[in-house]
């Protein structure tokens, strides 16, 4: 069923390009700790990507599908990741952005997304798709200390210095708009609702939007509003950042297809 495909495909591409993100820190980590928690934070996220694009190669029995050729050979918009995931680190709109990465952009984007798939992938263990519940119940683990992490960030960056405070705020100023693409269901997740595979994102808003003001009350930060223009990276309608994450990603793939390693 095309429609329960999408939706794994939104899943994995949700995490391949978070993880394609966080891994832009190795090597520029703020501190070496950090330096390997982002990375590991990467890999976990590409390792949950894999697992999900090799079920969606299974499920299509055509032949021509693989992890390799669903993350290398797709473009831009034929990628199902939420708008959010794809923004670089920093941007200009941003008066506290530290040059090309600020780490409280990153860790504000960690925060929103974890808080958001603790609950997709503790309700997607029920999955009707053995294979998928299989996946949730490993990617649940992982995500439970993202979540514990970006929270932890939060905290010591909101509650500490005047400069920390205002970049994490500004951070949250910036993102909280994105994660109104979470609450809108598409017609391939309505359609993997319907067929047991998939979960309602938007049942869970009303646990995410009480640890996210309880988290940001405890770091003495505000609610940033939620309004504002309304993405569509799921429909495959993405901002002009996916382009370079993609460019970067495939290079190598497309540069030698038949290549074996």
């Amino acid at each position: 069923m095309a429609a329960n495909h999408d939706y794994l495909l939104l899943l994995a591409d949700n995490a391949l390009i978070l993880g394609q993100r966080n891994a832009e820190w190795c090597g520029h980590g703020p501190i070496l700790e950090e330096d390997l928690a982002l990375a590991n934070n990467s890999l976990d996220l590409i390792g949950q990507a894999r697992m999900l694009y090799q079920h969606v190669a299974v499920l299509r029995k055509d032949g021509k599908s693989s992890e390799d050729l669903l993350a290398y050979f797709r473009d831009v918009p034929e990628f199902k990741n939420y708008t959010l995931l794809e923004l670089p680190h920093s941007t200009a709109i941003l008066p506290t952005a530290r040059g090309d990465r600020d780490y409280a952009v990153t860790i504000a984007r960690n925060f929103l997304y974890s808080a958001l798939m603790e609950q997709v992938w503790s309700a997607l263990q029920a999955s009707t798709d053995a294979q998928l519940a299989a996946i949730a119940a490993k990617s649940l683990k992982e995500v439970q200390y993202h979540l514990r992490h970006a929270h932890d960030w939060v905290l010591r960056m909101g509650d500490g210095t005047d400069d920390s405070h205002a970049r994490i705020q500004a951070a949250f100023d910036y993102l909280m708009p994105f994660t109104q693409e979470f609450w809108t269901p598409s017609a391939m997740e309505s359609a993997a609702v319907q067929s047991g595979l998939g979960v309602d994102a938007s049942a869970f808003k009303a646990e995410w939007d009480a640890l996210v003001s309880d988290t940001l009350q405890a770091a003495t930060l505000k609610r940033s509003s939620s309004a504002g223009f309304f993405t569509t990276g799921k429909l495959g309608v993405h901002s002009e950042h996916l382009g370079f994450v993609l460019a970067e990603m495939q290079s190598l793939a497309r540069a030698h297809p038949e290549a074996v390693w």
